[in-house]
């Protein structure tokens, strides 16, 4: 069997979360691989700067701006992704972090956290499977995390939804694989990204935040945190036809960070 790089013909590619950090980074991935591209995000500005830094490079991007968490904004934004060329790829990298124990969460963070981040999933993949049945299928990857698996403190909401997407994923993998849609996850550690980086000047004292950012990389295996191409590379496997055979599986981009065990046999 001859292995092929990227789909053949005029091909689309929808990526949600696509105006910042792993979305953007997937999104110019796949621009690269050859792919029309419609990226998606909340804030119309950021969508419309990501839009113009690729298509400033030749390639045809167009963006949309949405809650995508809302079946009407979310069926609308694959359609506009399927209008132009056949449907290939759906990568989800939705996502808002929030903290607190299940004591301190309230009802309301907790709704919009597996609101965001995890029936955005489901509603995307709800309105592309049919694309994609229909063009002889495609494949779905959605950007989870490590904390699918294993768990800071005092992220119970961002932890579950996680480990959701995963469960998510597994299920589309088997009820669609008959439709030639394969789905996996992607599960980074920790990666330089807006949202980590809000992270960081969030807990460190003033004007240190480069420095706890540093000592978040140090805890990987690696010694530095993942850039947002990184796991982009990751992404583009997972959704290419070189990854055929493979659905209903997570890679970890995490540096060895779950690999490890972090208690040190001497002083």
């Amino acid at each position: 069997m001859v292995r092929v790089a990227s789909y053949e013909g005029r091909w689309a590619a929808v990526v949600a979360g696509g105006s910042s950090g792993i979305g953007l980074a997937s999104a110019k991935r796949l621009v690269e691989a050859g792919a029309d591209v419609l990226l998606g995000g909340i804030d119309e500005r950021e969508v419309s700067s990501a839009v113009e830094s690729l298509a400033a490079e030749g390639a045809t991007v167009y963006g949309f701006s949405g809650d995508l968490s809302q079946p009407d904004e979310a069926e609308h934004f694959i359609e506009l992704g399927a209008r132009e060329a056949p449907l290939r790829v759906l990568v989800n990298s939705v996502g808002v972090q929030r903290y607190g124990t299940a004591e301190e969460t309230s009802v309301e963070l907790w709704d919009e956290v597996l609101r965001v981040n995890v029936r955005t999933a489901f509603l995307l993949a709800k309105f592309a499977i049919p694309e994609m049945r229909s063009g002889g299928g495609g494949a779905i990857v959605n950007v989870a995390s490590v904390q699918a698996f294993a768990t800071q403190a005092s992220v119970v909401a961002y932890t579950t939804s996680k480990a959701a997407l995963v469960g998510l994923s597994r299920a589309l993998a088997v009820d669609h694989a008959r439709d030639n849609i394969r789905a996996n996850v992607v599960c980074p550690g920790s990666v330089r990204t807006p949202m980590l980086e809000s992270a960081a000047t969030l807990f460190a004292p003033t004007g240190e935040a480069g420095q706890l950012m540093a000592k978040w990389g140090a805890m990987h295996p690696l010694g530095r945190v993942a850039e947002a191409d990184e796991v982009a590379e990751a992404v583009w496997f997972l959704a290419s036809p070189q990854s055929s055979f493979i659905t209903g599986s997570e890679i970890r981009v995490d540096g060895g960070l779950l690999a490890a065990i972090r208690v040190p046999l001497e002083e």
